[in-house]
């Protein structure tokens, strides 16, 4: 699996990391890897660790309840869609964007 920023990475795969198709995706511009069946939430925090910077803030953001009640998951893509990251599977190609370094 193809990775930006792993080191950094809020969440770790530590099994079930076989038998997946791998999913391209761009996170902030850069080349980045999923699984298929993951959600965006699962294949962003996989790579770094925020979603997000809180529009009243600019703390990172990443998540709270993981199951779509607290509004807390929002990401954008490179075209300016919000999606819910909890909620919403990766699909190849998906452009998201964090705001991490200005992104």
């Amino acid at each position: 699996m193809t990775t930006t920023t792993t080191s950094n990475a809020l969440l770790h795969r530590v099994a079930e990391t076989n038998g997946r198709d791998a999913v391209p995706f761009t996170l902030d511009g850069a080349p980045a890897s999923a699984l298929a069946g993951d959600t965006v939430l699962t294949a962003v925090l996989t790579q770094c660790a925020q979603l997000r910077r809180n529009e009243f803030s600019n703390l990172p953001r990443a998540g709270f309840c993981m199951m779509g009640a607290c509004q807390d998951c929002w990401i954008s893509t490179s075209e300016g869609e919000r999606l819910r990251a909890c909620s919403t599977f990766i699909a190849p190609g998906m452009a998201l964007v964090t705001g991490r370094n200005g992104a």
